[in-house]
């Protein structure tokens, strides 16, 4: 009995662990994401796991595993060929087998054989920071000019020694492809080298939130989402939900709200008050509009006489009045002047009693209305 209740244990254990399998993270300890040929960069794979389990560690290029199994990664002098994203992973040999973590987010490393590189933050700028770029230049040159370009247009030119560019009180517009120029004399010789592009990418501290209604049988789950890029320690945000501009309750620190179910217009407003900042939803309806889907009322039938039951029309029976047939007619405009002429016209075949049943079996088919002999001859219909 206690050898089955210990494989039960055992066989449970990988479920458990999956469940709770930390995270990992690359950071570059020296060196920086774009490096010149000759250079060198050193990552490392840091596991958060709040055990403090001892972990080895799996470097991958791409999809490539390295045989590389330490917390740190060197890349010593690489060539053109080694850039490229790296990841890490970690793995830990258990009782129950190796227990590996997902893979890292990965660090793009470019390694540049020219001789400018614009170095911009790996992370995004947020609106409002100041952000800072260098435009370096391979080999220790006393520099004369340098020039930022953005989407290949100039916006910063600064004469002397200094490489760095600083964009203060940063917008949305400000993120784009950024490059660098530099110059310097040697021998009586200006010397110019431009950096390939380098992308700028800038956040808001705040998103415009987005409000989710998720409906039950008598109560609203009010849902506020949003994206929060604070630094840390990032201050708090309070959340505050309303409907038809009614708040409802107090703020709370909670994304979502369980209110009664009601129809109307509902919102959200999410405030940082640390930072001054305020955010609304737009407002989102629930419930109104039902009456207009409701079915119409359908219009009453006619009922259709079974044509089976009138009395046979005789051969020298009149043709109805045209003016007084409750049939639908077609008239057409004569284009032109008819002239008389002495002979008969002719007429048409007219249908026979089969015929015009058939034209009236179902209720859906058009009613064939009769023809109707015009005298071209000038007489009155009342002679024929």
């Amino acid at each position: 009995m206690d050898k089955v209740v210990a494989l039960l244990v055992l066989s449970a254990l990988p479920q458990l662990v999956v469940l709770d399998v930390p995270s990992v993270v690359v950071e570059i300890v020296i060196g920086d994401s774009r490096i010149f040929t000759g250079e060198s960069v050193r990552l490392r794979c840091r596991v958060v796991d709040e055990y403090r389990s001892v972990w080895d560690i799996l470097w991958f290029k791409g999809s490539e595993q390295l045989p590389q199994s330490m917390e740190y990664l060197t890349l010593w002098k690489p060539d053109v060929k080694e850039s490229g994203k790296y990841y890490c992973q970690g793995v830990r040999n258990t009782v129950v087998g190796n227990i590996h973590t997902l893979l890292s987010l990965p660090v793009e490393i470019d390694v540049d054989g020219g001789w400018a590189i614009l170095q911009v933050p790996p992370h995004s700028g947020l609106v409002g920071d100041t952000l800072k770029m260098t435009c370096r230049v391979r080999g220790n040159r006393e520099l004369q000019e340098v020039i930022l370009y953005k989407d290949g247009v100039e916006v910063m030119r600064q004469r002397g020694q200094n490489p760095h560019f600083y964009l203060t009180s940063l917008k949305l517009e400000d993120q784009g492809l950024y490059s660098c120029r530099a110059s310097w004399d040697v021998a009586r010789r200006t010397h110019s080298v431009i950096s390939v592009d380098a992308e700028v990418q800038v956040s808001e501290v705040l998103t415009q939130p987005g409000l989710e209604i998720v409906a039950d049988d008598n109560k609203l789950k009010l849902i506020c989402h949003l994206q929060y890029n604070a630094r840390a320690p990032a201050p708090p945000i309070h959340y505050y939900f309303y409907h038809n501009n009614n708040q409802l309750g107090t703020a709370k620190s909670d994304n979502y709200a369980l209110v009664k179910r009601k129809s109307g217009q509902y919102s959200c407003r999410a405030k940082v008050p640390e930072l001054g900042i305020l955010r609304w939803s737009d407002p989102k309806s629930f419930g109104q509009g039902l009456q207009m889907m409701m079915p119409l009322p359908l219009a009453p039938q006619i009922p259709v006489p079974d044509i089976s039951l009138l009395p046979a029309a005789e051969s020298g029976t009149a043709q109805p009045d045209p003016q007084h047939s409750t049939a639908p007619h077609t008239f057409i405009q004569p284009t032109e002047e008819h002239t008389q002429s002495s002979d008969p016209p002719l007429k048409p075949p007219q249908p026979g009693p089969s015929a015009l049943l058939s034209t009236v079996h179902h209720v859906t088919q058009t009613v064939t209305p009769e023809l109707v002999d015009i005298n071209m001859s000038g007489d009155s219909p009342d002679s024929v």
